[in-house]
């Protein structure tokens, strides 16, 4: 029966069926057409060949090259490989747990040195100026430095009351160059948030310090959290810096090694450790970053 209205000729028409109602394979063959009608079969091809030809011709230079094999022996050897994967496997674990703790320090100190910095009237002055002494000192010196003053500086003076080992030395040294730099961006931050804000929450009778807290800060550390995710990324890798305190991390196990078979394979070994951590971690940055920035693009429509 023809609907009312509707004589029995016409054409009926067929709507799609939503996307949740499609079948896990029809949904796979749109996502694939779509970027195919967005980018272009052909746009997509290229970019395919070239990447290949590209470097397929990288690595038949390095293979063809007369110092190949004796490279190969020294860098990529099976045998030193598996030999020294073990240690610099349980160093790398130290690296690890030293950048664990490094991250319990530095957003907490960084924070406290950003809120002195941030403090108004005359009566914080010397917050204010204390905080600018803390950045320009740490942020001056380089890590590398940092890390051999403290790591063997501090403990020599034997002072009373202070820890003697390397390994608090050495966090103490990356807590303190990072949390400068750190307190930077958590600064960078709350200078973002708009004055009103500030006025608006005084207005209200709340203090300085609780201005801070329930208006400002929670508003600026939304402001850099992807900064603050690329420190982290920053914090995995110069871990690796404390090895010249002696400590047996990864680096310096892949030294040992090295020291003693002449073989440089150990230290490809810990590269590839830390590219385990890093590359994943880099990539969740760049992830989280691009989805808040399409948040806030959302956000300000």
């Amino acid at each position: 029966m023809a609907e009312p209205g509707r004589s029995g000729s016409e054409p009926v028409e067929l709507t799609e069926r939503p996307e949740e109602e499609q079948p896990p394979r029809g949904r796979l063959l749109a996502s694939v057409s779509g970027f195919f009608a967005e980018e272009g079969a052909r746009a997509v091809v290229v970019a395919m060949v070239s990447t290949i030809v590209f470097f397929g011709v990288a690595i038949a230079l390095v293979v063809s090259s007369p110092n190949w094999p004796k490279l190969k022996s020294q860098f990529f050897s099976a045998e030193d490989f598996s030999a020294s994967f073990p240690d610099v496997l349980r160093g790398f674990w130290l690296n690890i747990e030293l950048f664990f703790w490094a991250m319990l320090v530095i957003p907490v100190m960084a924070m406290l040195v950003a809120v002195m910095r941030s403090l108004r009237g005359p009566a914080f002055f010397p917050f204010r100026l204390l905080a600018v002494v803390f950045t320009d000192l740490f942020r001056g010196i380089p890590l590398y430095l940092l890390i051999v003053l403290l790591g063997f500086g501090l403990p020599a003076l034997d002072l009373g009351g202070l820890p003697n080992g390397v390994k608090f030395w050495g966090i103490a040294a990356l807590a303190l160059s990072y949390s400068a730099y750190t307190a930077e961006i958590y600064r960078s931050g709350i200078d973002a948030v708009p004055e009103s804000q500030r006025s608006s929450a005084r207005a209200l009778g709340l203090t300085q310090w609780q201005a801070l807290r329930f208006a400002i800060l929670p508003q600026a550390v939304r402001n850099v959290v992807p900064a603050l995710m690329n420190t982290v990324v920053s914090l995995q890798k110069d871990v690796a810096l404390i090895s010249v305190l002696g400590i047996r991390d990864a680096v310096r196990e892949a030294e040992i090694y090295t020291s003693r078979t002449f073989n440089y394979t150990s230290y490809v070994v810990a590269t590839l450790l830390f590219l385990l951590i890093s590359v994943p971690l880099t990539r969740f940055v760049d992830w989280f970053t691009g989805r808040d920035r399409s948040m806030r693009s959302q956000s300000q429509v």
